[in-house]
């Protein structure tokens, strides 16, 4: 479903969220399983339970996915419980309730996230929390809930923005033009006053009220502008609606997530929304690149198919050490940025073609990402002097799918990369 991630704790001082190291929950992006694209409603006790079992014996625990989330659809339809106003565990679908898978997983070494939305209503139609936000904190809390993904459905009209964002919808640009815009905001507008942003802080608020700590999922589609009020709230931030297992869709969601990376560091991330590397729709070359600038814009890394039908292949994808290293960096924060579209003229806003030419900076190297949105094959060429960071006309160059090192090179590189596929390399020191 629709999403945005947040941290919340005590306080909005990082340090104080100290584990070790220097680290705090939320410091890096969020990696786990959310069953939403291949279970929809059918979500079960005996479904998370399987698939932590699934997550530790594929090593993908290991590899750090260490969230397994509930979506939308886990609670009594009907409404709250009378007496206390909490939600209601589906106790056909929960017999042990919702602490009960709780402590399972935490004594497995995994995490657990819970659903709701910042309206009356889910996307589902099921109670949501908007004016209960206290309770529901303190409800979550109590079932030892470790992350919270909190959507946009259900918004009553009192709690509409009185302004639209060009951010609202996705196919509102043309020609790098916000076009067919009502009622648009003013310029300068501060959009951390809007309704959205004060329906989103609302639980904020109330989940730094708990004396357990909850990673908070802001899911707000992109709508508000939320990448200009989200740090402070949230650990991540859904810039988009959700996704769909298909290369256009891929396609659509890089090229609007591509404008934000300026606005990704520690503690704040543009989450492009779940994985699709699994499920059917996208052929491997497009999960490649799929699941590389992903991990490279430093989203959340959420898996989103049946752990139990993933081939080697894509297994082997998904704990790709060189990108997951990449993605959960300590030491450098900011995500890969385009530095030149390639196709289109830089800057252009294209959801066909969007960049094509990515850099970004790692403890292991200058990542270097050649994505060919063509359906033939293209030499694809990484010129030194155009890469952002390189200060040498020499370098060494890792493959990341192979991990081999494939020579020194001198001012470039040039490779030929099949349709809808990438090139990821790491730039380092030549090797003697």
């Amino acid at each position: 479903m629709f999403c945005v991630w947040l941290l919340v704790a005590f306080s909005l001082s990082w340090p104080s969220l100290a584990l070790n190291s220097g680290d705090y929950m939320g410091k890096l992006p969020a990696m786990g399983w959310n069953p939403w694209n291949t279970y929809g409603c059918n979500i079960s006790e005996e479904i998370l339970l399987s698939t932590a079992e699934q997550l530790i014996n594929l090593g993908l625990l290991e590899a750090g996915y260490n969230y397994v989330n509930i979506d939308d659809c886990w609670s009594v339809k009907s409404g709250r419980d009378n007496v206390t106003q909490q939600i209601i565990p589906d106790p056909a679908s929960f017999p042990n309730g919702i602490s009960g898978v709780a402590s399972t997983l935490h004594s497995q070494g995994l995490k657990l996230g819970i659903y709701s939305s910042a309206g009356t209503t889910t996307c589902a139609g099921y109670p949501a929390s908007l004016g209960y936000e206290d309770i529901d904190a303190a409800t979550f809390a109590s079932w030892g809930v470790d992350y919270l993904k909190y959507d946009n459905c259900g918004v009553p009209s009192n709690w509409t923005d009185q302004y639209n964002s060009c951010t609202d919808r996705w196919t509102n640009m043309q020609n790098d033009t916000c076009i067919g815009l009502t009622n648009p905001a003013p310029p300068g507008y501060d959009w951390s006053k809007s309704l959205t942003a004060v329906r989103y802080g609302r639980m904020k608020d109330a989940l730094q009220r708990q004396n357990h700590s909850i990673l908070y999922a802001l899911c707000p589609w992109g709508f508000a502008e939320v990448q200009t009020w989200a740090t402070g709230v949230g650990a991540s931030f859904r810039m988009s609606k959700d996704i769909k297992a298909s290369w256009d869709y891929v396609l659509l969601i890089l090229n609007e997530n591509s404008f934000l990376m300026n606005y990704n560091d520690f503690g704040i991330h543009s989450d492009a929304d779940m994985l699709e590397v699994g499920n059917n729709g996208l052929t491997f070359p497009e999960q490649r690149s799929h699941f590389a600038l992903w991990a490279l814009m430093k989203s959340p890394l959420i898996i989103g198919s049946k752990l139990s039908n993933l081939s080697a292949d894509q297994l082997s994808l998904l704990t790709n050490p060189y990108l997951l290293a990449f993605n959960q960096d300590p030491v450098y924060g900011k995500s890969a940025a385009p530095f030149k579209w390639g196709t289109n003229p830089d800057w252009s806003y294209n959801a066909s073609f969007p960049a094509e030419y990515w850099a970004g900076e790692s403890q292991q190297g200058m990542f270097v990402a050649l994505l060919n949105t063509a359906s033939t094959a293209k030499n694809k060429t990484a010129l030194f002097s155009e890469i952002p960071g390189l200060q040498q006309h020499r370098y060494g160059i890792i493959d990341v799918w192979t991990g081999h090192y494939l020579g020194c090179f001198l001012h470039d590189y040039t490779t030929s990369v099949e349709p809808h596929d990438i090139a990821v390399l790491i730039f380092t020191n030549c090797q003697k």
